[in-house]
């Protein structure tokens, strides 16, 4: 599957909520596979949403420390406990920002055939699944920040 441009925060698309998978078909199947080339395209690279390649769908693909996958519709059960931690977006390239989240999530879903998926994770992996799940409702990893933070962001991204 070809890579796709991955679209910058300036794009409408990003702050569109996206519309649940209704067709476990192959244009889902071709849907995922791209997202997984694109995701692995660039070093440093850790999960990718449907919206960054302008496709407003509910779907999301993750690859961290040797644990990959993808979720169609998924749900994130957050746990209370948070921890804060840099984070970063493709859509805002070599852009950083300290940001708390919670540490532990359970994430359900459906893969790209439409069988149950379950992933629990910690850490980094979690902060993932979070960000991904946010682009999936139209938010940006910015919006979690503090007004006069976002002011820095936006500065520091112009």
């Amino acid at each position: 599957m070809a890579v796709q441009p991955i679209r910058l925060f300036a794009d409408p698309v990003l702050r569109t909520v996206s519309e649940p998978v209704t067709d476990f078909d192959r244009g889902l199947r071709g849907l995922v596979k791209s997202l997984q080339a694109t995701l692995r395209a660039g070093a440093g690279r850790a999960g990718l949403a449907a919206p960054q390649i302008g496709v407003p769908l509910r779907v999301l693909v993750y690859e961290l420390d040797g644990r990959s996958g993808h979720l169609v519709n998924p749900r994130i059960e957050a746990s209370e406990r948070r921890i804060t931690a840099d984070e970063a977006c493709l859509s805002a390239p070599g852009l950083w920002w300290p940001l708390e989240r919670s540490y532990m999530v359970t994430a359900r879903g459906r893969d790209m055939f439409g069988k149950p998926v379950t992933v629990r994770a910690l850490g980094t992996l979690a902060r993932v699944l979070q960000h991904e799940a946010d682009h999936l409702e139209g938010v940006l990893f910015v919006d979690h920040l503090p007004a006069e933070e976002q002011e820095r962001f936006f500065a520091s991204n112009s």
